[in-house]
């Protein structure tokens, strides 16, 4: 099996990166079977982003402050732990926005799109769910759009659902919410086109993020599944994602 170890700049990551090629060996990542990042979710999200064009399967090990994407460290048996480990496609949103200048742009989350305002002032918004207006005005710190995988991050510290994972949901989470005062949100099918108008973006500027790429100025912002882009992220039967997922659902501290 020839593995691509990808290793953060974090010294745990670097040691654990010489450590395993002096083990397995170390292959490029376009030569390599499986490739294997080292680090921590932030970094496994920057992996999956870099070099999922090369529709390998990734197998990560916590290396890192979090790791809720990734599998436990253990340098011994790893060709037969991934041999064992159970494929999870991962679904992706696109997002394509509009800035107040008139330019166009588009990015990829595994996670979440969140659009947060940009200065004192409350961001308003107006959201429509297929073409149809369901929210006339959301007067808010923000708003986010999250998938299964990426609903126990932002969208659950926003107090929005934990959808499970192969569901084919998506998440729509208003932040910090003044008016409506009641709306909490909703869960839209996967098949959802979700666009996002910034009301007053010259007053009230509003910036618009899909997992680590980040634009400002926005004035429209569409979301929709990428259902083109599904990389395959393997995990160890006794840690794998959707039990992950299930579990956050009963933490009470």
């Amino acid at each position: 099996m020839k593995l691509a170890f990808l290793a953060s700049d974090a010294p745990k990551a670097q040691a654990s990166l010489r450590a395993l090629a002096e083990r397995y060996g170390q292959h490029k990542p376009a030569a390599a079977d499986v490739l294997v990042p080292l680090g921590g979710d932030g970094w496994m999200l920057e992996m999956l982003h870099q070099w999922m064009h090369l529709d390998k399967p990734f197998y990560g090990m916590k290396r890192g402050s979090l790791g809720f994407l990734l599998n436990r460290y253990h340098e011994g048996g790893l060709p037969e732990r991934i041999h064992a480990a159970e494929a999870t496609p991962l679904s992706m949103l696109r997002m394509r926005v509009e800035t107040v200048e008139g330019d166009q742009a588009s990015a990829q989350a595994f996670n979440e799109v969140s659009l947060l305002r940009e200065t004192g002032q409350a961001a308003h918004i107006r959201i429509s769910i297929n073409d149809t207006v369901k929210v006339e005005e959301l007067i808010c710190d923000g708003v986010l759009v999250a998938t299964s995988a990426g609903s126990t991050a932002y969208n659950y510290s926003a107090h929005g659902p934990i959808l499970p994972l192969g569901s084919d949901v998506l998440a729509l989470t208003p932040i910090s919410p003044f008016r409506p005062r009641r709306w909490r949100g909703a869960i839209l099918p996967g098949q959802a086109r979700i666009h996002f108008e910034v009301l007053d973006p010259e007053k009230r500027p509003v910036s618009a993020t899909a997992d680590a790429t980040e634009i400002r100025n926005v004035r429209h912002v569409h979301v929709e599944e990428d259902r083109e882009h599904q990389p395959t992220v393997l995990f160890d039967p006794e840690h794998n994602l959707e039990e992950r997922i299930l579990n956050e659902q009963f933490v009470f501290d």
